[in-house]
């Protein structure tokens, strides 16, 4: 039964995890959409905008792995 307690917290914090993760990825994505709006410029977003994109996308397959691995080992039967 303990076990079963900690493999459902460790599930609730990727799950919190996922969450935070998609949400950074779609406010850089949004600033970064907003700098590359067509102004007086040339239309290219900020060096640090890219930077946090990419940032927020390594983040978010670091997440993706980790959710593959918890299905995994569900579907092996070593969860539950």
């Amino acid at each position: 039964m303990d076990k079963q307690k900690h493999w459902r917290e460790q599930e609730q914090e990727l799950v919190n995890r996922w969450n935070a993760a998609t949400d950074r990825y779609r406010e850089a994505q949004a600033a970064a959409l907003l700098q590359a709006a067509p102004r007086d410029g040339d239309g290219a977003p900020a060096k640090d905008c890219v930077q946090a994109v990419e940032a927020a996308r390594v983040e978010l397959e670091s997440v993706r792995k980790r959710v593959a691995r918890f299905k995994a080992e569900f579907s092996a039967g070593k969860r539950y």
